[in-house]
């Protein structure tokens, strides 16, 4: 039996050791020292301000736990179980370090608000951090976009070819969908800047703290107004795991496109020896292994934003010790989506395009189908007519492997009089892309419209 005199005054027997290991959460939650030492030397600053603690008191403190910092740095803060979590460990070290006044420190603070805080705080870091690896996948987007203006590729829906388009256009699709994810990361940010320390457990404190001084001490933006929705809130979690489930769906889809180009059926594309693995009996083998795993993971971040919902579901206000659970499953889905983020961007960066190949794909897929009935609607003939004229086009040159732009102008004016010798023009896949005018679209023009955009967007958020 163990008996922890932190908290056991009213406990005649110890807890068995089973229960300690059960009970403890110091073996994940010491990633949050750093935090909990920040946020302790903000609380005991406000408590010598508002004369809670006398001010020898309250140096003694700081100075004791600036020390722990500096150990902290150096690597040299031991933890153990017996202290269950990172919060009483930190405070059993400081009293290691200054002796009993270092219980003081705990006045007018509870655990509850004291983890939420340190949560807080290491949201804000990490989130911050997310951002910026976000901006760097954006310029490399861009950089790719650049450099791929008048590389030609076939669209695709269904997974079938469509309409020729810019390849640059379509990095520049994924290019919107991460600047959404950017924009969800920093709302999560912004729900993480609150400032719950000064709660205490649930109902406040009776002594005369100062809840705004703490939170400017802290780097807060505002503190929480209601002291138990302070304990209990978890939602700015669950913004950041909602915002991480989605990345990485966006990730994962580009993976899933980059893992079918890179085969050979496609070979659009080739994965940089960097980001690829070979066969333990095949030689020949060049796997897209890290495509592969980042397309994988995403379904562990899904599990952690479900394991987050599940478990705040049915808890009644305020704490429970269920909320302990918040923290795996949020490290998990950081490290998860930084190394995710950081390794496809290197991975896009070194990616090598093959513009012939990608070409060569729109020579005889009747993808430019589009381009006749247009040109047809163009020269007055119902667009529904004109479909339709087109689908037997497209059918009679499917079953004589006769491309449109090799149809001899007498069989496609027998189809419709209208066409003239000029429709080869309109016809060719270059053609195709360039006489996209309408915003947002694969035109050349527009294409680089968007390019000149999105620089100038990243070049203001770099100011920021």
């Amino acid at each position: 039996m163990t008996k922890n005199q932190m908290w056991g005054g009213r406990f005649e027997h110890g807890n068995t050791a089973d229960v300690v290991r059960f009970n403890a959460s110091i073996q994940f939650d010491q990633r949050l020292a750093k935090h909990d030492i920040t946020g302790s030397l903000a609380h005991a600053k406000m408590l010598v301000k508002t004369k809670i603690l006398s001010a020898s008191e309250g140096q003694q403190i700081i100075a004791g736990l600036e020390a722990l910092q500096e150990k902290l740095v150096a690597g040299q803060l031991e933890f153990s179980p017996d202290y269950e979590d990172i919060h009483m460990n930190i405070e059993n070290l400081l009293k290691e370090e200054i002796g009993p006044v270092a219980g003081k420190l705990h006045t007018a603070r509870s655990r509850n608000d004291q983890t939420a805080t340190d949560m807080h705080l290491f949201m804000k870091d990490e989130l911050a951090s997310i951002s910026a690896l976000l901006k760097n996948l954006l310029q490399t987007l861009v950089n790719k976009a650049d450099a791929n203006v008048s590389t030609l590729m076939p669209g695709y829906t269904h997974l079938q070819h469509a309409q020729p388009i810019s390849y640059a256009h379509y990095l520049l699709a994924y290019y919107e969908m991460f600047t959404r994810d950017l924009g969800r990361f920093q709302a999560a940010q912004k729900s993480a800047d609150n400032s719950p320390l000064g709660a205490a457990a649930l109902a406040g404190t009776t002594f005369p703290i100062d809840r705004e001084y703490s939170a400017q001490e802290l780097g807060f933006a505002a503190v929480y107004q209601n002291s138990i929705d302070a304990v209990s809130d978890r939602d700015y979690l669950l913004d950041f795991l909602s915002a991480a489930a989605t990345l990485m769906m966006h990730l994962s889809r580009f993976c899933e496109e980059i893992i079918q180009w890179n085969s050979y059926e496609f070979g659009y594309l080739e994965i940089s020896d960097q980001y690829a693995t070979g066969s333990s009996i095949m030689p020949q083998k060049k796997n897209p292994d890290v495509a592969e795993l980042i397309r994988g993971k995403t379904g562990r971040v899904y599990g952690d934003l479900f394991a987050m919902l599940t478990t705040l579901k049915g808890l009644p206000l305020a704490y429970d010790k269920d909320l302990q659970e918040d923290k795996e499953g949020v490290f998990d889905a950081l490290d998860t989506v930084k190394d995710c983020t950081s390794l496809f961007t290197g991975m896009l960066a070194e990616l090598q395009i093959k513009p012939e190949k990608m070409a060569a794909s729109l020579t005889d897929d009747f993808s430019n189908a589009t381009e006749l009935a247009d040109y047809l609607a163009a020269k007055g003939v119902p667009f529904r007519q004109a479909h339709a004229i087109v689908g037997q086009l497209v059918h009679y040159g499917m079953e004589n492997h006769l491309p449109l732009q090799e149809m001899p102008l007498e069989l496609l004016q027998k189809a419709a009089p209208q066409i003239k010798a000029d429709v080869y023009a309109d016809l060719a896949p270059e053609n195709a892309v360039a006489r996209r005018v309408s915003l947002g679209s694969t035109g050349f023009e527009q294409v680089r419209f968007q390019i000149q955009q999105a620089q100038q967007k990243l070049a203001n958020n770099a100011e920021k």
